[in-house]
């Protein structure tokens, strides 16, 4: 049993500049806005301008990550990007962050991949790296970065979004200490979801894809609950609980599942979803799905609405990754998170952005269609990093 407490130390978002109001694009669709609303938890969706790619937002997420949480590069060994919507099919996101975080030449860097699922892979690795020993007093940076993309006016357009959460994992963390070695896992080949490499936007088989979920989550808890018995571990009862959030009104059929498996009714869940669960969604509400960061955005909202009063509680997370693979697993917020969070300022980016009109919403996206092959086009934005186009077929970056 690992004995070092390891954990996230600091966390930060990058969002794009604009979002589109879930209720203009209800109106637009001839769609009455409370089935989008109520129906599916979302209330606005980040919409990525073709400046705002992958690599640039995961870059400005982790230099934020870096500045607020106070955090040296030189103390970063280890850089892991999880993502569904790479650039490049060989070179990885990870690549293009060590250089614009001026990361050490000694810092191992990779990219991984497995639909939502990518971050948490990064984030289990990361993880193992340094309870190992491997790390060597190193920490990791962690980032999970994505544009969830669907076809317009198709039923997955209301459940876009894009932006990337950083975190930064080591020993004696800030935030919260995972129960290292503890975690439940389920995996099984299904088609629920997928992006076939001659596409930029997803496809997904909706109702296949909400059972896929359910059934991960069954699975992966139960074996998470049996990893527990097994070792004989105690602890603290379960105070909040996170869910990947494809969309907010999913966290409710995963938390009435867990319930379920419980013992608990249907309304009993409802009962304690208010308190468990509902302070996580209120940035997803605001982003829209993330993929990969979806999990860790729920987290990151979290903290920043209640860290300081969670100090010393529990909190359980699950990850699910289409295709399939999940995982379920806890931590402690650790005392002085509260004061941590406060310092990270969380939700900052989200204040500063534009409401785009619907029109606006439609153009950016028809313009992104061929963004991949323009010449270089130089230009003032906002957020820091920024996509410019190629040049003799090398993806370029300003900022």
């Amino acid at each position: 049993m690992i004995t070092r407490s390891i954990g996230i130390d600091a966390v930060a978002l990058s969002v794009p500049e604009g979002y589109l109001d879930i209720t203009d694009l209800a109106q637009a669709r001839n769609v009455p806005p409370g089935k989008y609303i109520e129906g599916l938890g979302v209330r606005q969706m980040s919409v990525a301008k073709a400046h705002e790619d992958a690599v640039a937002l995961a870059a400005n997420a982790a230099r934020r990550v870096l500045k607020l949480g106070n955090i040296d590069p030189a103390t970063i060994g280890m850089c892991i990007v999880g993502t569904e919507t790479a650039v490049d099919h060989s070179k990885p996101i990870a690549a293009w962050v060590h250089r614009l975080c001026e990361l050490p030449q000694t810092c191992r860097s990779f990219e991984t991949k497995h639909a939502c699922y990518g971050g948490t892979a990064g984030l289990l690795n990361a993880i193992d790296w340094i309870a190992s020993g491997s790390a060597r007093g190193k920490k990791a940076l962690v980032i999970c970065t994505d544009i969830a993309r669907y076809a317009l006016n198709s039923p997955g357009e209301p459940t876009q979004g894009a932006g990337a959460v950083a975190m930064i994992i080591s020993e004696d963390p800030r935030l919260c200490a995972f129960e290292v070695g503890v975690t439940g896992s389920y995996t099984k080949d299904v088609n629920d979801f997928w992006r076939p490499l001659y596409s930029k936007e997803a496809f997904v088989d909706g109702h296949h894809s909400v059972q896929c979920y359910l059934d991960a989550i069954t699975g992966a808890y139960g074996a998470w609950k049996n990893v527990n018995q097994e070792m004989n571990t105690t602890h603290l009862p379960v105070a909040r609980r996170l869910y990947h959030v494809p969309y907010g009104k999913m966290a409710k059929k995963a938390h009435r599942q867990v319930m379920a498996i419980e013992g608990k009714t249907e309304a009993e869940a409802d009962a304690c979803y208010e308190t468990e669960v509902a302070r996580s969604l209120d940035l997803p509400g605001q982003v829209g799905n993330v993929y990969t960061g979806s999990l860790y955005l729920a987290f990151a909202s979290m903290m920043n609405a209640e860290a300081s009063s969670l100090e010393g509680q529990r909190v359980t997370f699950f990850s699910y990754g289409s295709g399939c693979t999940a995982e379920f697993f806890a931590a402690t917020i650790v005392p002085g998170a509260g004061a941590v969070t406060k310092a990270l300022e969380i939700d900052a980016p989200l204040k500063t952005r534009r409401r785009y009109t619907f029109a606006e919403y439609e153009a950016i996206r028809k313009a992104d269609n061929d963004v991949d092959r323009r010449p270089v086009e130089a230009g003032n934005y906002r957020n820091g990093v920024a996509f410019t186009g190629v040049d003799k077929e090398i993806r370029q970056y300003q900022g």
